[in-house]
């Protein structure tokens, strides 16, 4: 199958990448290298079945890419949540505009599978914990708004010209090849200074994290399984517990060898539009098959000691 890739030499777009080329597909890969790293997929480049693009899906022509395509796995995206407080218009535009383009270059070439990732945080502050994929979406954050505008644009698109749709929505994935996030701002900080961690918010922040391959395989799990007629998928992916933000800073530095002094900026929130307790229900994947290898805490153990062994 001819499956294109966007975001494909990022954190997870690019364990998607190794996994499709291992399962002998044929890969089309575009990266604006922003956060992605062409070092990612340096395996690949060269192979008679891989090419990568390098440009942006937003400022860029790529109907013509498209030609030819069976699949279409979007990850391509601004990751960091926070930045929306900042830059109000910086996940309107990396976002839900390059998810419209992706979608009329989908439309125009006649390509009718999509596979988009989206996120935990268009629950908002969810009540019902583990959260259901019924729960209502009421995101707290313009990042949780841009994917959950990406989601209903796929749902109109695939309705309005018959076009099929997997709508994965992530708790936290961690793992090889991650550059952001809390593990890695604990390990940047403490190296900058070991004596002492600024923890942002009050510690307490609960949530769910996934390791990479957990992810990977709920993914391929989800599009195998449900593969029958219905026009939108919607999957959570996360594991079945949580770890805190403070034991997460109590891992990083034992793994690192250090006694730091933990202080901590006060209240419940680490940024503007942070959801402090997060916990997916991920029944419906497990319904199908999919089972977790790691717990939360043991995703941030093999995540921190992932970090430090790419970082030594």
């Amino acid at each position: 199958m001819k499956i294109l890739v966007t975001g494909g030499a990022g954190f997870i777009g690019s364990h998607v990448v190794d996994r499709l080329m291992a399962d002998n597909h044929e890969l089309l890969v575009l990266d604006n290298l922003s956060s992605g790293d062409e070092q990612f997929i340096a395996a690949h480049l060269g192979k008679p079945n891989f090419q990568f693009h390098q440009l942006d899906l937003v400022h860029d022509e790529i109907t013509g890419l498209f030609e030819g395509v069976e699949e279409v796995w979007h990850l391509a995206a601004n990751p960091e949540v926070r930045l929306g407080a900042e830059n109000t218009y910086v996940h309107l535009e990396q976002n839900v505009i390059a998810t419209y383009n992706v979608l009329e270059a989908m439309r125009q070439n006649g390509v009718q599978r999509i596979l988009f990732t989206s996120t935990s945080t268009v629950y908002g502050d969810a009540d019902q914990l583990p959260t259901p994929e019924e729960y209502p979406t009421i995101p707290i954050s313009l990042y949780g708004a841009s994917k959950l505008a990406c989601e209903a644009f796929i749902a109109s698109y695939c309705h309005t010209f018959e076009l099929q749709a997997w709508i994965y929505r992530f708790a936290n994935v961690i793992g090889q090849r991650s550059g952001h996030g809390v593990i890695y701002d604990f390990v940047q900080k403490l190296r900058s200074n070991p004596a002492e961690l600024d923890i942002l918010g009050d510690g307490t922040q609960t949530k769910s994290y996934i390791y990479i391959s957990d992810c990977i395989e709920a993914m391929r799990v989800g599009l195998q399984a449900a593969a029958d007629e219905e026009r939108v998928h919607i999957f959570n992916i996360g594991t079945d517990s949580m770890t805190s933000v403070t034991r997460i800073a109590e891992l990083v530095a034992e793994a690192m060898n250090l006694d730091p002094e933990f202080s901590y900026t006060g209240g419940k929130r680490g940024w503007k539009g942070d959801v402090p307790v997060m916990l997916l229900d991920a029944s419906k994947l497990v319904a199908l098959g999919w089972q977790q290898r790691y717990n939360s805490e043991e995703a941030v153990q093999k995540a921190i000691r992932d970090l430090l062994e790419i970082s030594n």
